[in-house]
């Protein structure tokens, strides 16, 4: 069984650190996990983490005192530094958090999905359960099992989800939540009913129709293009091709 992931919480305001104690209690299905220690406050936190051997720090930016760059800062000169995952109200330190090498940058209210992709981006691999790597379908009466690499995008429309190939849709059961928890670090969600499979995903295109100006999606020898929402355009933003930094 997969040693649980060490999370260390800090953050000045109580309500938010049981917020995230709840949070990581409804993600430990899917990744096991164990809250090792808290702190309210930057000095505490330094002070309690020299004791803790945690593999993340769910950290605030916005403290009295020292604030959480100033923590990362520091955490980043010790040896086996655990991984720090920024948790904040305000998205303007972004750019300073990632200077101190933070692996991950989420905004209040966090929610479980994101919190999830971020443990996932930072977990050891001996904390990560093996995934089925491929999708089981129904094919008039026959249940197949379509390989993940060939999955170009998910789509829920009415009652299904559809799953498209490069040859065929295929209908689904699934809700595209449970898909979405199931490969978080290969499906990217664009809007509320499409994910897409992030191997197959080359970028995305700012189109113009009249007036109004939408982000669109756009895979690999694929003509179709799909639609970004406004709640998910922060993907075009955080879009990295793979294999670069």
């Amino acid at each position: 069984m997969a040693e649980p992931l060490r999370v260390f919480l800090v953050d000045d305001e109580a309500p938010a650190r049981a917020r995230l104690r709840a949070l990581l209690a409804d993600c430990a299905m899917t990744l096991p996990n164990e809250v090792v220690g808290e702190a309210d406050s930057g000095l505490a936190a330094l002070a309690g983490l020299a004791g803790a051997a945690a593999d993340v720090v769910l950290l605030d930016i916005r403290m009295p005192g020292m604030d959480g760059i100033e923590v990362a800062r520091q955490l980043a000169e010790r040896a086996s530094a655990p991984a720090v995952v920024f948790v904040t109200a305000y998205d303007a330190h972004a750019v300073s958090a990632f200077e101190v090498s933070a692996r991950d940058y989420l905004l209040k209210p966090v929610r479980r999905d994101r919190l999830l992709e971020a443990l996932r981006r930072v977990a050891p691999p001996a904390a990560r359960p093996e995934v089925e790597r491929f999708v089981a379908v129904n094919d008039r009466g026959r249940v197949l099992r379509v390989p993940l690499d060939e999955v170009l995008y998910l789509r829920a429309e009415l009652k299904y989800v559809t799953l498209r190939t490069r040859e065929r849709e295929y209908v689904l059961d699934e809700p595209l939540a449970r898909l979405e928890e199931a490969f978080v670090d290969d499906l990217l969600r664009i809007h509320r009913n499409c994910l897409v499979n992030r191997r197959h995903l080359v970028g995305f295109e700012l189109r113009h129709d009249g007036e109004e100006a939408r982000w669109v999606a756009l895979l690999d020898d694929w003509p179709e293009v799909l639609p970004v929402s406004r709640r998910q355009a922060h993907v075009v933003r955080d879009f990295r091709a793979p294999g670069t930094d």
